[in-house]
């Protein structure tokens, strides 16, 4: 048992280092694209890694800064700046916290497949066409991804400068072709240090100044005068981070196979992360896929491995800030795009192509509006497409079949929900009844909503009203109070048939 336990203790010690050299770039590259630095993306890593850790409901999950978050705080950074960055990091904090107290961390189970998808395959066009300045060593003012990939483009191609464009493009193949000859092996590390030693000499854009310890946690950022404004900003802020989050809980269990997260301490971890992490000047946080796709194939069981991520990233905040600060853009750029690269899943895509019309309208249409207006509005799109277009498919599951019994009675038995989406089609089917008896079969009626109720007691009303007898039959115990709140006339006691 005590081997057992050592043995678990020294792969998870493994498995914090090797995360802990995979986010490195990771965590700096996500630092400079968000606007505020490469030092607060350490910072994040570092202080969200270990809170979220120590209080979230995962034990194989890793925090920091990550693309989707990235994208969303571009244009927080460009019209309120380092402060507004920090005052929405905390709000959103608080806004997860109230999430967990309240419970809502299992209604991630409800977004469906194409909206994840669509949703995965968004962020990674627009973490690609964020980097796409930087790699082409043409940087450009203006917050908007798509228009500062064409004007950076645009500019490449007046004035080309080939050392930017050449080191990114190192580091891809570097990271997409050695992952796939050695995938336990850290290669965007590998890849970080070999174009940083190419690039000595070079006259290209660094990152400049790292702190060599934490800064002292403060509340000095928080702009009082702009909360009402930041809000909206806020909200988008926190309802990324618990899908994230949530959704890379799920990714892990099923990963891992026989691990189970508790969705709702999750949500308290990375609100209790979200809001400690913009007191050291760090940019809001949460679970990254990647790292904690590393941590779980090098065979973490515990909290101690992303727990071991965060000390390391300290330790090398305090032992060599001076080295990494000579790492050049263009070089995290690469790392950034050859991550954009990984995400997408061929498989998945091919899978919701062959899986029908609506899966295929749903991920795109997430997917492209990802890249035309942001992240949570192209999940609420998504939830909101693929909701209709269930809906349809159930409306359309529904049978009314009708059998004439005599030649003055005629049976209409229902098949499947009697819901607002499928009531309709009932009331079409009795509107030209002739016989002078109907039956109207309900025992095989799975739901039955106010909807619903309403238009078949308005079709009894019509029948009636021509002089036609209705009987209700078969109504289920469960539906008897439905059906009578609304005036149906059923028989009791009902009899099932």
């Amino acid at each position: 048992m005590k081997s057992d336990w050592a043995t678990a203790t020294r792969r998870d010690l493994l498995a914090g280092v090797t995360v802990a050299i995979v986010a490195l770039p990771l965590a700096l590259g996500f630092g400079v694209a968000s606007g505020l630095g490469a030092a607060a993306g350490l910072v994040t890593a570092i202080v969200a890694g270990a809170v979220a850790t120590v209080f979230g409901g995962s034990n194989l999950q890793v925090s920091g800064p990550t693309g989707a978050m990235t994208v969303v705080l571009v244009p927080i950074v460009a019209k309120y700046g380092h402060t507004g960055v920090l005052t929405v990091g905390l709000l959103a904090g608080l806004m997860l916290l109230a999430l967990a107290f309240a419970r809502a961390g299992r209604y991630v189970r409800y977004v469906p497949a194409p909206v994840i998808e669509g949703f995965t395959l968004g962020i990674a066009g627009v973490i690609a066409l964020q980097q796409l300045p930087a790699a082409l060593g043409t940087p450009v003012p203006g917050h908007h991804v798509t228009m500062n990939a064409v004007r950076a483009a645009a500019e490449f191609a007046r004035h080309p400068h080939w050392q930017p464009i050449a080191l990114a493009t190192g580091v891809v193949v570097i990271v997409l072709v050695g992952g796939r000859w050695r995938p336990g092996v850290p290669f965007s590390l590998v890849a970080v240090v070999t174009m940083t030693l190419a690039a000595t000499g070079m006259d290209v854009a660094r990152i400049g100044s790292l702190p060599s310890a934490l800064p002292a946690p403060s509340l000095e950022f928080l702009d009082l005068g702009a909360i009402t404004a930041l809000l909206p900003s806020a909200v988008a802020v926190a309802a990324l981070a618990a899908l994230e989050s949530l959704l890379c809980a799920t990714v892990a269990d099923a990963m891992h196979g026989r691990q189970r997260h508790n969705p709702d301490r999750e949500l308290f971890g990375q609100g209790l992360a979200n809001v400690v992490t913009p007191l050291f000047g760090g940019v809001p946080a949460t679970a990254a896929i990647a790292r904690t796709a590393v941590n779980v194939r090098t065979g973490a069981s515990s909290r101690l491995a992303a727990l071991t991520h965060a000390v390391v990233l300290a330790l090398i905040v305090l032992a060599a800030a001076p080295l990494v600060a000579h790492i050049p853009l263009a070089v995290l750029a690469g790392v950034l795009i050859a991550t954009a690269i990984r995400m997408v899943q061929f498989a998945a895509m091919r899978a919701l192509m062959r899986g029908g019309k609506a899966d295929a309208l749903v991920f795109f249409l997430t997917a492209v509006t990802t890249l035309a207006l942001d992240l949570v509005t192209a999940v609420i799109v998504g939830l909101v497409v693929a909701s209709a277009l269930a809906l349809r498919a159930v409306a359309r599951s529904v049978q009314v079949s009708r059998t004439v019994l005599d030649e003055h009675t005629v049976e209409f038995r229902l098949n499947g929900p009697l819901f607002f989406g499928a009531a309709q089609r009932l009331l079409f089917a009795l509107a030209d009844v002739t016989h002078a008896r109907v039956v109207v079969r309900m025992s095989e009626v799975t739901t039955v909503d106010g909807t619903g109720a309403q238009m078949l007691r308005d079709a009894v009303d019509q029948l009636r009203g021509r002089g036609v007898e209705v009987e209700i039959a078969g109504v289920r115990p469960e539906h008897c109070n439905k059906l009578a709140v609304y005036g149906v006339p059923i028989p009791q006691p009902t009899v099932l048939a």
